[in-house]
């Protein structure tokens, strides 16, 4: 689930966006004064939203932006001459703000981080070089011994591995077992 975290250095306007956020739906992980705990704070969420001014007592922005984990995204709130400085590229609000202005952008945020999630879950995951090797050893294996084209040998493999309901890797390293009583 997305996360909002707000970090202003005036605590007390953090408090206000937070309960202008709560009173339309959205819950608030954490408000704070400081990037740094700001990053402390996103470290331990998933992904989501940080709202935070141009400059805080710590670092700017752009700093800010650079520290932040994948799966999050900024909102940058400022004055509209601070505004026109920043690239495109840069999601923004121009202060004062109407609260409709807001809700409205954050909500547009975190949709469009939940579609992304889903996108992402969808992707299969990239093996890593050892079990990329465990695959192509396998394949080798079988191309030699029973005299199968790779392709051939791959599904072999994929076949194998539906049957025993194991993924690729384990099915890979189970032949190379079979073929050489250890791995």
């Amino acid at each position: 689930m997305s996360s909002i975290v707000i970090a202003l250095p005036k605590i007390e306007d953090a408090k206000k966006i937070r309960t202008i956020l709560q009173r339309h739906g959205f819950s608030v992980a954490s408000i704070c004064s400081t990037a740094s705990n700001a990053l402390a704070s996103i470290s331990e969420l998933d992904c989501g939203i940080l709202i935070c001014s141009y400059r805080l007592p710590d670092m700017y922005y752009a700093d800010l932006k650079e520290c932040m984990p994948g799966g999050f995204e900024i909102l940058v709130l400022a004055t509209a001459r601070t505004l026109a400085e920043l690239p495109s590229s840069v999601l923004t609000l121009e202060m004062p703000m109407r609260s409709s202005d807001l809700i409205n952008t954050v909500h547009m945020v975190l949709a469009q981080i939940e579609r992304q999630r889903k996108r992402d879950k969808k992707k299969p995951k990239l093996r890593s070089w050892k079990e990329q090797n465990y695959i192509s050893n396998a394949k080798m294996m079988l191309m030699q011994r029973n005299h199968l084209s790779e392709e051939e040998a791959y599904r072999y493999i994929q076949k194998c591995s539906m049957d025993s309901g194991t993924n690729m890797v384990e099915s890979a390293q189970m032949l190379l077992m079979l073929f050489f009583d250890e791995v």
